[in-house]
């Protein structure tokens, strides 16, 4: 069974970055499309960011546009999001999920445990 684990979350004040990493277990990584989300406190957890098997078509949800960047690096069978610019309505726990392909159709079968980030203003 396949696992993930976030890590990089942690406290940083508003207008600073954070790095998110999610490794995951197992030889078949490359395989498949990941995502990043989040759940704050009273809110629906949110699509944040997705990224194809091979590191393409990146798609961001409209309030990290231009702050947030996936990558992954199948070599190393993990995923990241650089997160720049962080506002204080970004604290929330942060979850990456597998999707059951190659590409981000919106299905999600795995998730990691979460990574919590927390912005100060």
């Amino acid at each position: 069974q396949v696992q993930l684990v976030e890590s990089g979350g942690g406290l940083v004040q508003a207008g600073g970055s954070l790095r998110l990493s999610c490794a995951a277990s197992g030889r078949t990584f490359s395989s498949y499309a990941m995502g990043w989300f989040r759940h704050a406190p009273g809110k629906e957890r949110e699509f944040v960011a997705a990224i194809d098997y091979s590191g393409g078509s990146p798609d961001y949800a409209d309030s990290v546009k231009g702050r947030f960047t996936i990558s992954r690096d199948n070599a190393k069978n993990t995923m990241y999001l650089q997160m720049n610019s962080l506002k204080p309505e970004d604290t929330a726990v942060y979850y990456c999920a597998r999707a059951p392909g190659l590409y981000n159709w919106g299905s999600w079968d795995v998730w990691g445990q979460g990574t919590q980030v927390t912005v100060s203003s």
